[in-house]
């Protein structure tokens, strides 16, 4: 993580005492002398006031999660910027509009517009389906559950990762906080004139801020994700507003009906990392048989 360091002006103040002046020439008698007032007493200096200890991210995204949680529904828009890298390291970003809608504890769906894909995620309580407007074709997984489980699946079976949709997890916190390497305090600042907590967050492979409301509603105001393993380290981030937490969201808002001539293709699984070998294992070598085989 780059570090940004803030740098103090020090100023040094020279104070040049100036010598009375001296009168050449006639001498003239001495002044009569006057006894010497006592000296005022110093006044006493104020105790330094300790800096406020600054607030604990982890805390602050508890905060955040807690009220989320409790909110039966709610909705939210996100203007998110994606970058995608191309040849020679360089990289491109574009654009999406997104508009999300939750209900507990197993509505969600996600509308994304953008500039390389237009896609739909919806899950009803018992299907997880991911629909292409542009190629008019859609995947379904079967899942029951709330929507930490068929996120889960979607996951762990098939590597499939929708941004934002977790805000919405029963889990949220322990997927924010797991594996998590460094957590950072970084100030107050403002996303587009609303005070928030700056937090930077560290995972083995990513490195993520959040900007979440300082006000009475702990919201997400703005993310912002690095992949620091990839190659010219593209980011995710997105700006969260109109947040609103008594949507009028009806049924069949969360239910995929495939408009004329979609077609259904299955999920690719997750490629599953080889199990390494155990300690002390020798390859085993092919032994040539007669006749050629082996």
């Amino acid at each position: 993580m780059r570090k940004m360091i803030s740098w103090g002006l020090c100023i040094l103040v020279v104070i040049f005492l100036v010598a009375p002046a001296v009168a050449f020439g006639q001498e003239k008698a001495p002044a009569p002398t006057s006894k010497a007032a006592p000296p005022a007493p110093s006044a006493e200096k104020a105790p330094a006031k300790e800096a406020a200890p600054l607030p604990d991210p982890k805390q602050v995204l508890q905060r955040m999660g807690d009220f989320l949680k409790n909110q039966p529904q709610f909705s939210f828009k996100a203007e998110v910027a994606d970058d995608r890298v191309y040849r020679g390291g360089r990289k491109l970003q574009y654009g999406l509009d997104m508009e999300a809608f939750f209900r507990r504890p197993d509505k969600l769906r996600l509308n994304g517009d953008g500039d390389l894909e237009n896609k739909q995620f919806f899950f009803d309580g018992k299907t997880l389906i991911l629909y292409d407007k542009d190629k008019n074709f859609f995947g379904a997984i079967e899942v029951a559950g709330d929507y930490d489980a068929a996120l889960d699946k979607a996951s762990k079976d098939f590597g499939l990762h929708v941004g934002l949709a977790e805000l919405g997890a029963n889990r949220l916190l322990e997927h924010a906080q797991q594996g998590l390497t460094n957590a950072l305090y970084v100030g107050l600042h403002k996303v587009r004139g609303v005070p928030c907590h700056h937090l930077a967050f560290d995972k083995e492979k990513v490195h993520y801020q959040l900007w979440i409301d300082a006000g009475d509603k702990p919201l997400l105001r703005k993310v912002v994700i690095t992949q620091k393993k990839l190659p010219s380290a593209p980011q995710w981030s997105a700006y969260l507003t109109d947040w609103n937490f008594s949507p009028q969201l009806a049924d069949n808002l969360f239910t995929f009906a495939p408009p004329p001539g979609a077609q259904k293709i299955d999920f690719l699984p997750a490629k599953k990392a080889a199990a390494p070998a155990p300690k002390g294992a020798k390859p085993v070598k092919k032994t040539k048989k007669k006749g050629g085989e082996s």
